[in-house]
């Protein structure tokens, strides 16, 4: 019954868009629309539940007062944002001309992409002092409002975003883009500390339930998931999805929204790179996904919801609607709402067997550990085919080793043999020198024997006188 169930994740593009058909990605957190769309559905329906409420005569609002209210209410947010902007309740005139105009946006043309610094330089250059003076000002006014509602936090945030965009307004969208990227990243690195995680919102409850539900789900195998891991023919040291989860796991480290969403790119780029390692066809968005799931529960991110959410919040909306940002945060968020709502039929499991598996009174399927075994055993006779061509080389490194000690001992021997011979000679030569010096001194010792008798010989004299 279960075995004939089709595993995996199977989300096709066009549930990924917003619901309200606009081109853009939809996301959970908006209810399947975009930010855009999200926005212009949530604000008229918070107006028309503060319009709702009786006037003080007991009668409710006509449509002409609702339109008036409504006006004033875009009034007061204007106003609102100005004083934000300009430090005072009404905005400077403009008094700035084109030409001047033109050079303070001069610098800005040549900034390179990705120039973080760059742009700080030129924001503190004296041509850029009325951009600052902007973001100075709201700055310190987000800080000294920092217990504001997160939502009301968020449009504050949006708003400036808008308003800073407008001023350059005469560049190509690609380069009004990048400034904005480092105008958010300049805010919101500022602002993280007071707006992430807020008090005012349940997203730390949340953290813990989801953190909850991803280690009671860590049982589920990739193979329950249909995420295609490499065969045994591929050459693949450890967990191929390894970086993957390290990129996941850095999000919560970074404090900038783009620089979390950063994080997202670069796990789903392991992601593939994992699964074309996987796979000789390439990886299709429902591998993609289930893959996504499997590097979620494997590593576990902490505080994801509220990651996830102080980058919808305060991100900038093209960075989140479209692009290659925007489709891999699309698909993370769809499996964080499938890990929350994962049950036995999503992986193939009858409910009794996701009860099991849940209560930890199962474990893996005899398949998979087969699977292991099988894999276990075959790196065990790997590891003793090595130890034997191991062993076999010592052994013949020790009979090497024998007979060159054989050999040395050999010619030693045969040295001190010679040696001892060498010796030998030396000394009968010695005594054959000694025996021959006494022989050539006896002679001469015989002649003054004789020498000495005729001195001696008292006839000897006699004889010599007479002759």
């Amino acid at each position: 019954m279960w075995t004939d169930k089709q595993r995996g994740i199977r989300v096709s593009r066009k549930e990924l868009l917003c619901k309200n058909s606009c081109g853009y990605y939809g996301n959970p957190a908006w209810q399947g629309f975009c930010s855009k769309c999200w926005r212009e559905k949530a604000r008229p329906a918070a107006a028309s539940r503060q319009d709702a409420r009786p006037s003080n005569d007991g009668t409710p609002l006509t449509f002409s007062k609702f339109e008036e209210k409504k006006s004033t209410e875009k009034g007061r947010r204007i106003n609102t944002m100005r004083r934000l902007f300009w430090g005072s309740p009404s905005p400077p005139k403009p008094q700035e001309s084109s030409e001047r105009h033109a050079n303070v946006l001069k610098p800005y043309q040549s900034l390179e992409p990705g120039d973080f610094t760059g742009f700080l330089k030129i924001l503190k250059s004296p041509s850029s002092q009325r951009l600052q003076s902007r973001c100075t000002a709201f700055l310190n006014t987000m800080e000294a409002y920092h217990d504001l509602p997160v939502p009301k936090q968020s449009d504050l945030v949006q708003d400036f975003f808008q308003s800073f965009a407008e001023y350059f307004s005469s560049f190509p969208e690609a380069q009004v883009t990048q400034i904005m990227e480092h105008v958010e990243k300049l805010i919101m690195t500022r602002l993280h500390k007071w707006v992430f995680c807020h008090d005012s919102c349940d997203d730390e409850q949340k953290d813990l339930a989801l953190q909850r539900r991803i280690r009671s789900l860590n049982w589920i195998t990739p193979q329950m998931l249909s995420v295609p891991f490499p065969d045994k023919k591929t050459a693949v040291s450890g967990d191929p999805f390894l970086s993957a989860i390290t990129a996941i796991i850095e999000m919560d480290a970074k404090r900038a929204p783009q620089d979390k969403l950063a994080c997202v790119s670069k796990c789903s780029q392991h992601v593939f790179e994992a699964l074309s390692t996987s796979n000789s066809e390439p990886a299709n968005a429902d591998d993609f996904l289930s893959a996504l799931v499997y590097v979620v529960l494997k590593a576990n991110p902490p505080r994801l919801h509220s990651n996830m959410q102080y980058v919808i919040r305060f991100g900038l909306p093209h960075s989140l609607m479209a692009g290659e940002s925007g489709y891999y945060f699309t698909n993370l968020s769809c499996a964080v709402a499938f890990i929350e709502k994962l049950d036995g039929p999503a992986l193939n499991l009858s409910p009794a067997e996701f009860e099991g598996y849940m209560l930890r009174q199962r474990a893996p399927s005899e398949g998979k550990r087969q699977q292991v075994a099988s894999d276990t055993q075959h790196l065990f006779e790997e590891l003793q085919g090595r130890q034997e061509k191991l062993d076999q080389g010592m052994d013949a490194l020790n009979v090497q080793l024998q007979t060159w000690v054989a050999a040395v001992h050999s010619q030693l021997d045969e040295a001190t043999a010679q040696f001892a011979l060498v010796q030998k000679e030396m000394a009968a030569q010695g005594d054959l020198s000694q025996v021959s010096s006494s022989h050539d001194a006896s002679p001469q010792e015989d002649d003054a024997d004789e020498s000495v008798l005729v001195l001696t010989d008292p006839h000897a004299g006699t004889q010599d006188t007479d002759c």
